[in-house]
């Protein structure tokens, strides 16, 4: 049975990973920390959580070396992961690390953790970056026709007020938000960098956060360096991702409703302009809790421990 810590366990993404590892039959949690919510049962924030006994846990990162932990996840604001990667592997050499913030996403000493894209460095990975939930969709929607782009993309995203996360803003205010849609960070967004450097292409994208809780939508236009229909863009893309059971493509556009709750991202809706068949836009959309952060973390979890990558990322329950 291995054994993992999470650091940072009461945020939305730290509660997501506790519901799939409540569930997992090979891993069991050693603790959960929480800088606010120490001694406060688990259950209260995880209500799926099987030890309503369990709770919280104050840890620092030079004391790292008392715990019995194989995997280490760290799901802490960009910019806090630096104590705990530096103390991890001092007192746990051969543990898993893995980061859901954006500190080490272009670091070429850690693994990115682009699942379905980069499964083969996954398997013998320590340090794992894993991606950002916009980074997720615009990389799986972008890389089949990477090489076809003749200028820089143009995703326009939408989120749910739950990609902000708990500490209170303007982007997750239900005043702010009740009937309004936020655009934000309209250049150098960090998931633009993001993708950039792993697509190795230029990208334009901006956010938007609106008054739903959770999923993504992301519409990508794209200028192509040859024309192409819509059969043969949707052609490109099933030859990329056939086979792979969390990736599903449609003629039709996704809605967000499709993959809430669930591990899964859709791209749909390809459409070639009829006045220039060099231009062309789709909908890629996602949880950005699950797929975009904590089923994706699973998946790569499951990779780099030797076990079967769909392990609790899937419920077999349901």
């Amino acid at each position: 049975m291995h054994r993992l810590a999470l650091i940072g366990g009461r945020g939305y993404t730290g509660s997501e990973l506790l519901r799939l590892i409540a569930r997992h039959p090979q891993i069991a949690l050693a603790l959960a920390t929480s800088e606010s919510q120490a001694g406060q049962s688990i259950a209260e924030s995880v209500p799926e959580w099987p030890d309503p006994d369990e709770t919280f846990a104050a840890l620092a990162p030079e004391d790292v070396g008392g715990v019995d932990a194989d995997i280490w996840v760290l799901a802490l604001p960009n910019g806090k992961s630096r104590p705990w990667v530096d103390a991890i592997p001092e007192a746990h050499p051969d543990a898993v690390m893995l980061d859901l913030g954006a500190d080490w996403r272009f670091d070429a000493h850690w693994t990115y953790g682009l699942t379905e894209l980069n499964r083969e460095a996954l398997g013998p990975a320590k340090r794992i970056a894993n991606p950002g939930c916009y980074a997720t969709g615009g990389m799986f929607g972008l890389w089949p026709i990477r090489r076809a782009l003749a200028a820089p993309p143009v995703l326009f995203g939408v989120s749910g007020y739950s990609g902000a996360g708990r500490t209170p803003s303007p982007r997750n205010d239900p005043e702010r938000l009740a009937d309004n849609l936020i655009p934000y960070a309209l250049t150098g967004h960090v998931h633009e960098q993001e993708i950039s450097a792993h697509l190795r292409r230029p990208v334009r994208f901006h956010p938007h956060v609106a008054p739903f809780f959770r999923g993504i939508s992301m519409t990508v236009s794209v200028a192509l360096t040859e024309p192409l229909s819509s059969a043969e863009l949707l052609a490109m893309y099933w030859q990329q991702y056939e086979g792979e059971p969390l990736i599903r493509l449609s003629e039709e556009i996704p809605e967000i409703r499709d993959v809430a709750g669930t591990p899964q991202l859709a791209i749909g809706g390809f459409t070639v302009d009829e006045r220039d068949a060099m231009r062309a836009s789709f909908v890629v959309v996602l949880d950005n809790l699950l797929k975009g952060a904590a089923s994706q973390a699973l998946q790569n979890i499951n990779l780099a421990l030797g076990l079967d990558e769909l392990t609790a990322v899937i419920d077999d329950s349901q």
